[in-house]
Parts: structure tokens; C-alpha cells; sequence
């Protein structure tokens, strides 16, 4: 279930709500995992871009809808959410699936390996 935790600028989100979210076509999912992590698996249309290159390219993610950030365990992505924040992005878009990937493959969500991006 969706939650909020004070002080982070972002909605905590399981991979069941980030995926109706993508469903729904209101949103992006940001892979923030290191390019071997993202090519052995990641959510189907995933945006790659590394936690430590999303102040760098803020420009690169969409201006509208829902930012969906994940990595493996949700501690990359909960810090490329408030990066994301602190680059002026509207705490309403920001959200953080905290399953993470490995849950998000093991739930039989749409994933994909390789490289593209």
C-alpha cells in the first residue's frame, strides 16, 4: 500500500502499484541499478539512468506523469527520488517501488533483460 514517510519527498509504492501505475499509462520507471544489474533484468520500457547520473540528467526525464524510481532493494531509488526533488521535481510524481526489481521479476511482472534502454 502506498505510503508516505516524513521527511522523504517521494510515495513509497509496492511493484503490484508501480505496475497498474505503468498500466495505467500515467507513469515512467527509472531504473537506478548499475548497467550490469539493469541488463540481467529490468521492468519492461524501464528508463535507465544510474542513481549518481540523475542530477546530470534531469533534463532526459519526462516533464510530465509519474517518476517511478527503483533499484534492487529500494535504497538507490528512495536517493535518486530525492535527487529528482531537489532538482524540482513535484514530490506528487515522485514515487519509489521498494520491492524492488528482484520482486518485481519474481511476481511474474513484465520485465526485460539486455541492454536496451
Amino acid at each position: 500500500m502506498a505510503r508516505n514517510v516524513p521527511g522523504e519527498p517521494y510515495t513509497r509504492i509496492s511493484a503490484e502499484e508501480g505496475h497498474e501505475m505503468v498500466k495505467a499509462g500515467s507513469a515512467t520507471v527509472i531504473d537506478v541499478r548499475r548497467q550490469d544489474e539493469y541488463e540481467g533484468g529490468h521492468v519492461n520500457g524501464a528508463l535507465w539512468v544510474p542513481v549518481d547520473d540523475v542530477i546530470p540528467r534531469y533534463d532526459e526525464l519526462p516533464k510530465e506523469g509519474k517518476l517511478l524510481f527503483i533499484c534492487e532493494v529500494g535504497a538507490r531509488s528512495g536517493l535518486a527520488a530525492e535527487y529528482a526533488a531537489a532538482m524540482g521535481a513535484g514530490t506528487d510524481r515522485l514515487f519509489n517501488i521498494e520491492d524492488g526489481t528482484g520482486t518485481w521479476i519474481r511476481k511474474g511482472l513484465p520485465y526485460s533483460t539486455g541492454d536496451e534502454k
